[in-house]
């Protein structure tokens, strides 16, 4: 399974500014956004839902997850990287626990 990955210009130069501003002041998302290492997610100061995909070290799905805003995900022990997208994206793509993932980066 392929799922497209956004990938900011900022993302590359600063990748702290980007890992902490995340989904913060947008309204919504085209694709997912992958946080690498990470083992848990919040959505505290979000404005919109997001699906939640916890991936161990070979990007397999061990934990999906729909958060509405203002939440603090669960940590998850044997996650290493965390996917998100807009709530109802990973259903529409057909991904659940089990599936194993393979990027694709959107250099825009």
């Amino acid at each position: 399974m392929s799922v497209l990955v956004g990938w900011e210009k900022y993302t590359r130069r600063r990748p702290d500014a980007a890992r902490t501003r995340g989904l913060l002041g947008r309204d919504g998302i085209e694709g997912a956004m992958l946080l690498t290492p990470a083992a848990s997610v919040h959505t505290f100061r979000m404005r919109f839902a997001i699906d939640v995909a916890y991936l161990d070290r070979r990007l397999r799905v061990v934990a999906l997850t729909t958060m509405p805003p203002g939440r603090l995900g669960l940590p998850r022990l044997r996650a290493r990287h965390v996917l998100e997208a807009e709530a109802g994206a990973m259903a529409a793509w057909g991904l659940r626990v089990g599936s194993v993932l393979r990027l694709r980066l959107d250099r825009r």
